[in-house]
């Protein structure tokens, strides 16, 4: 009985010391993970939809909380006003999350892209709502009002051919967003003029 205290006692602490470890690598990574997804993952989609803009919008990023989450915006300037942000949302896709960052004019509340940042769709099917624009391009100039759907299910976005459920996933990720945006735009106006200065 006395060897089975100690060895519950020493794997106890083995436990805990292995956890602060653990615990320790991963908040000392957090910020070079970060860089790394904005610079490697993040960075391509924020950089093709606010193509053109003056400054560096992964530099100047915003951070709103929506409840307890606390999303960024990554702001775009054109002809000197901070007028377009880029922010990510997900919908489920056929493997898994599929993210999508998606550009918002705040003047005109139109579309203004939206590229696929992540994930993990079945190769030469749905994976190739990342690299083929055929999908992604149908949303700019839409406005954040309508409803998306793919032409399948009475919409108005051609899905890829035999991707349905990932051409679903980016719409859902997209209509998502568009939510997000109009419950958010007078924090995001607030915030944005802060990036204007």
């Amino acid at each position: 009985m006395n060897d089975m205290v100690k060895m519950v006692v020493v794997l106890t602490v083995l436990s805990s010391v292995a956890g602060g470890v653990l615990a320790a690598v991963n908040k000392g990574t957090a910020s070079q993970i970060e860089a790394q997804q904005l610079k490697f993952v993040k960075g391509p989609a924020i950089n093709a939809i606010l193509d053109g803009a003056s400054n560096d919008p992964i530099k100047d990023r915003i951070q709103i909380a929506d409840g307890a989450v606390e999303r960024s915006f990554f702001v775009g300037k054109f002809d000197g006003k901070a007028n377009t942000i880029a922010f990510e949302e997900f919908g489920k896709g056929f493997g898994g999350d599929i993210g999508v960052m998606v550009g918002v004019n705040i003047d005109s509340d139109k579309l203004v892209g939206a590229a696929v940042t992540v994930h993990t769709e079945t190769p030469g099917l749905g994976a190739k709502a990342k690299d083929d624009p055929s999908l992604v391009s149908q949303f700019k100039g839409l406005p954040v009002t309508d409803s998306l759907t793919v032409t399948k299910d009475g919409g108005q976005i051609n899905a890829i051919s035999g991707a349905t459920i990932t051409s679903r996933a980016v719409c859902v990720a997209v209509t998502k967003a568009m939510n997000t945006y109009q419950k958010m735009k007078p924090q995001i106006q607030e915030e944005i003029q802060k990036v204007g200065k």
